[in-house]
């Protein structure tokens, strides 16, 4: 019975920053500013940049240029497809020594972009590097894409030696991700908290994802 109440909080979440992501399209132009690393902000499926939001206010104080992709959207496109998109984006805004953060499929996106010479690392927070077993089970071409089988999640897991520049980020329990976010190679960092939605809100994850800028 708890693992379903946790469920329903996650989806609660979900509802309510979708809701107020319909109204915050763009990015605050104050988040662009600042001297220190550049950060792109990458959602996860169906889910706008908004709610990265709180993420990006934090980074944003402490200096760091925080950029989104607009084209992006609601991430609904393959992993390969978002990570040309927001490639192109790092190429026509001339960044350099980007530092990528975030979230579950937006981490698939990071990896792939890792390969991109602007790119140095990727911080991800609950990011399936290998896909959910739950994903057998769901319609669509988008939610398969995270079968554990698919052909562009096995690519990723090939490369190993990318695994080295990314900081994994993930709850001691994620109802989406049963089989976790830990990734080998990576620095891991699992929070005592729960959800893979809510845990984008939790005070320990920010404190975590700005450690991790240092």
């Amino acid at each position: 019975m708890r693992r379903l109440w946790l469920w329903y909080l996650d989806y609660w979440y979900v509802v309510w920053y979708q809701w107020r992501g319909l109204f915050v399209r763009r990015l605050p132009a104050a988040f662009a500013l600042g001297d220190r690393a550049p950060v792109l902000l990458i959602a996860g499926v169906w889910e706008p940049w908004y709610f990265l939001r709180g993420i990006g206010r934090r980074l944003s104080a402490a200096g760091h240029p925080v950029h989104v992709v607009p084209e992006i959207g609601y991430n609904r496109a393959s992993v390969a497809e978002v990570a040309d998109t927001a490639g192109a984006y790092l190429d026509a805004h001339h960044l350099e020594h980007v530092v990528i953060v975030a979230h579950s499929k937006g981490g698939l996106v990071g990896k792939r972009l890792l390969a991109h010479p602007r790119v140095d690392r990727l911080i991800a927070i609950a990011t399936p590097f290998s896909g959910s077993v739950y994903a057998n089970f769901l319609p669509g071409r988008t939610l398969r894409e995270f079968r554990p089988t698919n052909d562009a999640l096995l690519e990723l897991a090939a490369d190993v030696a990318s695994n080295a520049r990314i900081v994994s980020i993930y709850p001691s329990f994620d109802p989406h991700i049963p089989g976790g976010s830990a990734l080998d190679g990576a620095v891991n960092i699992e929070i005592p908290t729960t959800g893979h939605f809510r845990i984008l809100s939790d005070p320990q994850v920010v404190r975590a994802v700005e450690g991790a800028l240092e």
